[in-house]
């Protein structure tokens, strides 16, 4: 018999009045993560019961919109890099990565 090994990732979320979020900060013991100060989270869930994929996205009110653009670059290689991964369908993840391109290249992201 194998002894488990749990791990944990915390979020924390400051809001103001109308429930906005005004300060994220994250935490993992394993990585040596202490309140770490974040502007912008993603996450996904995948629920296998019901085949579906529950979200939560939260960014400060003070993300800058031009952050914004390079943290949505960047999670969407990130995600391309994750399918094949997960797949091994290279050929998908190379369409991916192509979109990927095209949009930093409309967002003027490249220099």
């Amino acid at each position: 018999m194998s002894d488990t090994i749990n791990s944990e990732i915390r979020f924390n979320i400051e809001l103001d009045e109308n429930r906005v979020p005004e300060k994220l900060t994250w935490s993992a013991q394993d990585g040596g993560v202490q309140a770490q100060d974040a502007k912008a989270i993603m996450l996904s869930i995948w629920d296998s019961k019901v085949k579906e994929t529950m979200r939560i996205d939260l960014w400060t009110k003070d993300m800058p919109v031009d952050e914004m653009k390079i943290f949505f670059h960047q999670t969407l290689v990130a995600m391309a890099d994750t399918f094949k991964r997960a797949t091994d369908d290279e050929k998908m993840s190379d369409t991916m990565k192509d979109f990927c391109d095209y949009f930093a290249e409309k967002l003027e992201l490249t220099k």
